[in-house]
Formats: structure tokens, sequence, C-alpha cells
């Protein structure tokens, strides 16, 4: 039998375990912060191509035989560069005759000026008469519309013999040739080859109506110029290109939006002094989306998605959980932007989401958010990485 002592001991070893068993866990320990503070501005992307902004079919501007070709298939070539000669010989015939007329057309009218200009003397005295002066004077006239028409027979001779040598009328880079030497050409008609311009290059691209609204809005309020009336910023990267390497300004906004495809066509222009890009090949381009704006950047993981609604959890005053509803932004040196819903002076939680419910009490651990990005210390404008696109506002 127990006796007393020994049952009043384990009563109280019962009740201690009881009141151990009952007693809450303690808050756990989170990591918050204040979100950083930065001036972005927003790009939106577009998919496009580059495009030449001259095309020239070359033709031969007279008839003959090709003679010589000179250039190789796919060169690059400067503005007034020959690239065929047409048989001259036949043109320069023409041109000897057409300088021999002028020449015997000078004679006859130097002739005819001295005879009209020596019966206008004499006839003053009477001396010529009236009928001889007039015959003089209309034999002047014919001396010097027949000087006019041989100088126009000589230009035109001149310009057909200086055609016999086709030349590059735009810098830029030729195709193949499409005759070959001894081949009868037709003066208009017969295509010779293609020449491309390479600088500058356009870059071309369909906008989607919302966008052209959005930027149509933002420029009533004063926040964003229109690429119709302002070069604004555009940077394209390439199809096997991590980074947006190239930068174009806008120089073009169609005048409609295509019924069809409820776009508007636009282009920029780049700069492309080593002919690397080429007509035809595909870019992703990004346009200055927005004017700057003053955003808090916050890691992805401290925020809560549900559904369409978008969360963070913040600390209140007495250490316990908030819950606040934030729109947000673009990727921007590696955090996530949020337009609205957060203060330069809230403290964000950062970690353990998951166990997190408005009202708890958690014991704070203040730390700080830094820019994950390799190049957040760089004064100028710092490029986002994917999926969306924005750059920190050069502040200097």
């Amino acid at each position: 039998m127990l006796r007393i002592p020994t049952v009043v001991a384990l009563l109280l070893v019962v009740s201690a375990c009881s009141q151990e068993e009952s007693s809450p866990p303690p808050p756990p320990q989170v990591s918050v912060a204040n979100p950083l503070s930065r001036n972005v501005v927003d790009w939106d992307e577009y998919i496009g191509h580059f495009k030449a902004p001259q095309s020239v079919e070359l033709r031969a501007r007279v008839s003959g035989q090709v003679t010589e070709i000179l250039f190789r298939d796919g060169q690059d070539v400067e503005e007034g560069q020959p690239l065929f000669i047409i048989d001259p010989r036949p043109y320069k015939a023409v041109l000897d005759e057409a300088q021999a007329a002028v020449e015997s057309a000078e004679a006859t009218h130097q002739n005819a000026v001295s005879i009209e200009t020596r019966s206008a003397t004499l006839a003053k005295t009477s001396t010529v008469s009236r009928e001889k002066l007039e015959a003089d004077q209309t034999r002047l006239r014919t001396a010097t519309a027949a000087l006019n028409a041989a100088r126009a027979a000589l230009e035109t001779a001149e310009l057909n013999y200086d055609w016999t040598t086709v030349r590059a009328p735009i810098s830029g880079r030729v195709s193949s040739r499409r005759v070959s030497v001894g081949d009868q050409v037709q003066a208009g008609t017969t295509l010779l080859t293609t020449v491309v311009s390479l600088d500058p290059i356009w870059f071309v691209f369909d906008g989607a109506e919302s966008f052209y609204l959005k930027y149509l809005r933002q420029a009533r309020q004063g926040q964003r110029q229109l690429s119709r009336d302002f070069e604004n910023p555009i940077d394209i990267r390439l199809s096997d290109e991590a980074t947006f390497s190239h930068r174009g300004k806008m120089v073009f906004v169609d005048n409609a939006i295509d019924l069809d495809s409820g776009t508007i066509r636009a282009h920029a222009v780049v700069d492309n002094h080593d002919h690397f890009l080429t007509p035809g090949m595909f870019g992703r381009a990004r346009l200055l989306g927005s004017g700057s704006y003053n955003a808090m950047l916050v890691p992805d993981e401290a925020i809560v998605a549900r559904q369409s609604l978008k969360e963070v959890f913040v600390l209140a005053r007495d250490d316990t959980v908030t819950k606040r509803a934030v729109e947000l932004g673009p990727e921007v040196l590696g955090l996530r932007a949020v337009r609205n819903g957060l203060a330069s002076t809230d403290l964000v939680i950062l970690d353990h989401i998951t166990q997190l419910q408005p009202g708890m009490k958690v014991v704070p651990r203040h730390t700080a958010i830094e820019p994950r990005n390799a190049d957040a210390g760089s004064g100028a404008a710092i490029a986002a990485p994917e999926p969306f696109a924005a750059t920190v506002a050069d502040e200097r």
C-alpha cells in the first residue's frame, strides 16, 4: 500500500506534465526588412524582325549584251560602285555622232548670229531691206533651235552611254546575279540583281491595340511621350542572345489599326555599322512602357498568391502578422516591384510564409533586402531579367 507522501509526489508529477502539454508553442522567429525603394520604368516586349529601309530591284536602263560582272554574289557594296557592264560600243558611236552634230549646229548658229548682226546694223541705214533682215532673223532662230536639239540629243547619248555601266544605287548588300556574261538585257525589263541597305536598319513589329491605348493615355497624363512624336528608346535581343544588346529608337507608328489583327504597325531604327543585323532576322524587343515611378522591391518568395490576389505579410507594431494586398510590377534587380500596397517604412516578413496567419504573434529578426543582380551596383540603368522587363531609373 502506497503511503500518502508517495501519492502526493505522483500527483505533482502528473500535474506538471499536464501543464507542459497544454502550454502554447513559442511564437516563430521570422526575418523582417523594409522593402527597397527605387524609381523604375517599365518596358513592354514585342516580337518583330529586321527590315532593310531600302530594297532596290536593279534593272538595266539600256538594252544590250552583258560584257562584265564586277561583284561577288552577296558582297557589301557602296553607292555608285560599278556592278555590270553592258556593251558600250553602240552607245559610244551614238555619243560621238551626237557630239559632232552639236559642233556642226554650233558653227551654223555662229554664222547665223554674224549674218543677223550685220543685217541689223545695215538696216539702220536702209542699206539692207526689211525683208532681208527678217529672213536673217528667222535663219538665226532656226539655227538656235537646231543647236538646242543637238545639245539635247548629246545629253541623251551621254546618259545612255553612262548607263552601260550599271552602278549600285545605294550602299548595302547585293544579292546574287540574275544574268550572266553574254546575256541580252532589255531596258527597264531585265532584272539584274537586288540591293538592300543595312546601316541603319529597321526593326519592324506589331503592337496590340491595348498597348497603343495605354501609351495614348500615358501621353495625355504626361507620363510618357508617344513614339509617333518622340524617339523613345527600344532594346532588342536576337534569338541566341540572353541580353538586350542592340539599342534603337522609335521613328514610326502607323496611322491606323489593322481591323483583322487588332494591331498597329511600328518600326524603330537601329545602327548596324558592322552589318551584323540582317533583313529578315527575328528578335525580341522591349520598348519603354511607362514613365518613371517609385516602386517597393521585395523577394518573390515573400509574396502570397491567391488566384489573382497578391498579398504580403507585414509586421504590426505589436509584433503580430497582418496581410497587405499589393499590386505587382516587373522584376527589377532580381526582386519583384510592388506598385501599390507597400510603403518604405513597412516591415515585410520574408520567411516562414506558409506558417503565418493574420494576428499571429512572431519574434522578428531584423535584416535587409539586397539586390540580387550581379550588376546591381552599376550607376547606370540596370536591365532586368525575364519574364517582365524594367530598369532602375538613372538618378544621376
